[in-house]
């Protein structure tokens, strides 16, 4: 397998998945596509980015790789790889850090 096609399907399936299961697509053709699903078995693989990648990624890996072994390996990588790429695409709440305020103790309180 040559390194090339590797990186390009670790990004097919990022995009792919990333397409079908949170953007709205061209003419909101994947919102009525997951709105046609509904909330059953279909609904949920099409809104669940890590399923999704995991079913993108199979044949991506069996036209990729070459040999049963190979593709048996490569497939959960390939969802690996567009998970973590997700990972780190995705957008971050900022930071938000409590106040602890501690009640006023009693005065016969040992420390």
């Amino acid at each position: 397998m040559r390194f090339y096609l590797l990186i390009l399907g670790v990004f097919f399936v990022w995009r792919l998945t990333h397409l079908v299961s949170k953007e709205m697509g061209p003419l909101e053709l994947f919102e009525r596509l997951r709105l046609l699903a509904g909330k059953g078995f279909w609904g949920q693989l099409l809104g669940c980015f890590y399923c999704l990648s995991l079913w993108i990624a199979a044949p991506c890996a069996y036209f990729i790789a070459h040999g049963w072994k190979e593709r048996l390996l490569l497939w959960p990588a390939l969802s690996g790889a567009a998970i973590l790429l997700e990972r780190l695409s995705a957008e971050r709440q900022p930071w938000t850090y409590g106040i602890h305020l501690e009640d006023r103790e009693e005065q016969h309180v040992l420390w």
